[in-house]
């Protein structure tokens, strides 16, 4: 099936260049964690990548003023976002809304990997 969501010669390049920047040391071995922000690429977003072993471990409450978008990559995740307790297994994609703290962990067995998007050109984080 082809897609055609726009006319591409209605869109005028804003003149940056492709660029890239390294997210993790893969020849470390997993789990994976790293950061490239948006505002070094001349992008719109911050990419995370956070990894762990560890049942029940996970980032500490916390907060920002742009939504968050998870991916996870492998494993199963809960995630608490507000009030709201959301199980995730690889493959899932879950929102954390800009102003409503949120964390998540490992709900286990075995490794959590996610690619957490910061929808802003840097990482702005207030830990609660």
């Amino acid at each position: 099936m082809t897609r055609r969501d726009f006319d591409p010669a209605e869109v005028v390049p804003d003149g940056r260049p492709a660029a890239s920047a390294p997210l993790f040391d893969p020849a470390r071995g997993q789990p994976w964690r790293g950061s490239v922000e948006g505002a070094a690429l001349g992008g719109p977003v911050t990419v995370l990548a956070y990894g762990t072993d560890q049942r029940g471990e996970g980032p500490p409450w916390h907060v920002h003023p742009y939504d968050e978008t998870f991916v996870v990559l492998e494993g199963r995740a809960r995630f608490f976002v507000g009030d709201a307790v959301i199980e995730a297994g690889a493959g899932s994609v879950v929102l954390g809304p800009k102003g409503v703290p949120h964390r998540f962990e490992n709900a286990g067995p075995g490794r959590l990997q996610t690619l957490d998007i910061h929808h802003a050109p840097r990482w702005i984080q207030t830990n609660l």
